[in-house]
């Protein structure tokens, strides 16, 4: 998918949308909103960049995952608990950002009692499942 609207129009346009259906992968747990706000190929051939919008209801786990890239986290709402292999937790509060290495699982969770929220850049291997669900 490759949008040229301004990120606003194609936040709008693309409202419900899932990165996990995207992906071809399992919806995304209750309590999980994905809105895709733009998707487009990187002067590196075979490498896109994708963001998205993930809205947490309290206390939801986003599942134990990772990515075929890079994820670039951008707190905006709440408090959300990152569990990254290898790594103590960190929790994010709005206005903190976290970097995540390709391949490395990792979940998350809303830790506050108020909706949270994340800006998520990834920048992935093009054709590859955006979001690979860890075992």
């Amino acid at each position: 998918m490759k949008s040229y609207l301004p990120i606003a129009f194609a936040g709008a346009a693309l409202i419900g949308l899932s990165v996990f259906a995207s992906s071809g992968s399992a919806q995304p747990p209750s309590g999980i909103t994905r809105t895709d706000l733009q998707r487009h190929d990187l002067s590196v051939p075979g490498r896109e960049a994708v963001q998205v919008r993930v809205d947490f209801a309290p206390g939801v786990v986003a599942p134990n995952h990772h990515h075929p890239g890079e994820e670039i986290v951008y707190a905006i709402d709440g408090l959300l608990e990152y569990r990254i292999e290898g790594r103590a937790p960190v929790t994010l509060k709005p206005g903190e950002v976290l970097f995540i290495p390709a391949g490395t699982n990792h979940e998350v969770k809303n830790v506050g009692r108020e909706r949270a929220a994340e800006l998520a850049t990834y920048i992935v291997e093009k054709g590859k499942p955006l979001v690979v669900l860890s075992k």
